[in-house]
């Protein structure tokens, strides 16, 4: 079993699965990296209905010595932003909200500009000229809406910025089903407060085999046989191959930071299973609620769900949470302290 394998059968399903609500799609999907994913679009569920990418300006703003940027520029951030067709006709009070939105995520805020014929306005519109737009991608009733900052911070943000001009302008789409694959996914990622690692999906995920000699010296640099399905913008579920070579597995447990005798300890039976031999698997979990939502077109998952809960998380049909027997209560080892 190898992740070519699940792909194409996921596929067929999920082909099936369209074909019975009366929609047509094509296969095989478009497969794209993470990381790329992440840089174009600022998101691992990116909607690809929308021919609308995020770039890297670094060095076209650079030069202009706009004072929004320079600080961050200096400390080896990128500038990063969206060249929006028609984005003239956003108002200052959509760009308002745009730039709110953005330092709710934690961005430094949102610089911007607008051409109309020669007038250039906006936030940096000062520091720009028509041609110096034109650079960006911006033409005669465009905007630019850029950020700085660290690209952990920065693709949230315009991911966010991106969904919110797209429903603001309503751009035609360029198809109505976009379906894709994501793949190449970092097997770990640095624990925001120590830098240590951990991992980016579960410990048991196997490494893309081109990286395996990079396991154990640059673990940051290993990419992860994990792989997402992606419809419009919505991730419609996950999977992955598993490491199947104990030695593998030992490897990732001691680069999360567990001794030996830990992860023999904690995993040891999974370890003596993969010794004793096991075959290459992997597989694929469709979030079957979801795909039913966006099949059926409804705004919400409690559209679709046979007994979906409150927003206290009360269950109505179910009558829970309701009051328990005591003997319950012991068979379960839970124990109530009254405050």
């Amino acid at each position: 079993m190898t992740q070519a394998d699940v792909l194409g059968f996921v596929e067929t399903v999920l082909v099936a699965q369209w074909a019975e609500a009366g929609q047509r799609v094509a296969s095989p999907f478009p497969r794209l990296a993470y990381r790329e994913a992440m840089e174009r679009y600022g998101s691992d569920k990116p909607d690809l209905r929308y021919d609308f990418p995020i770039a890297d300006w670094t060095a076209q703003v650079r030069p202009l010595g706009v004072p929004f940027f320079e600080s961050a520029l200096r400390d080896g951030a990128r500038v990063r932003g969206l060249a929006v067709r028609g984005g003239g006709a956003l108002s200052r009070k959509d760009v308002d909200q745009l730039a709110a939105a953005a330092k709710q995520l934690g961005g430094a805020g949102l610089a911007w500009a607008k051409r109309q014929g020669d007038q250039i306005t906006g936030s940096v519109g000062k520091h720009f000229t028509v041609e110096a737009l034109g650079q960006l991608g911006a033409g005669d009733g465009d905007a630019v809406l850029m950020t700085v900052g660290p690209d952990r911070v920065t693709s949230p943000v315009l991911d966010r910025v991106r969904q919110e001009v797209i429903r603001r302008l309503a751009p035609q789409p360029k198809a109505e089903h976009a379906f894709a694959w994501i793949v190449d996914f970092p097997l770990f990622e640095p624990e925001p407060d120590t830098g240590r690692p951990v991992f980016a999906h579960h410990p048991f995920t196997a490494p893309h085999p081109e990286d395996l000699e990079r396991l154990d010296s640059d673990p940051f640099a290993c990419r992860a046989l994990h792989y997402d399905a992606v419809y419009n913008g919505n991730e419609l579920g996950s999977g992955s191959i598993r490491i199947v070579d104990p030695a593998v597995q030992r490897t990732v447990f001691k680069h999360l930071g567990m001794s030996a005798a830990e992860a023999e300890g904690r995993f040891g039976f999974l370890l003596a299973g993969l010794a004793a031999g096991a075959p290459p698997h992997g597989g694929f979990a469709i979030g079957f609620d979801r795909v039913v939502m966006l099949l059926a077109g409804a705004a919400s998952l409690r559209d679709v769900i046979a007994f979906p809960k409150t927003t206290a998380a009360r269950a109505l049909f179910e009558g829970a949470p309701s009051p328990a027997k005591p003997a319950d209560i012991a068979a379960l080892h839970i124990e109530v302290k009254r405050p």
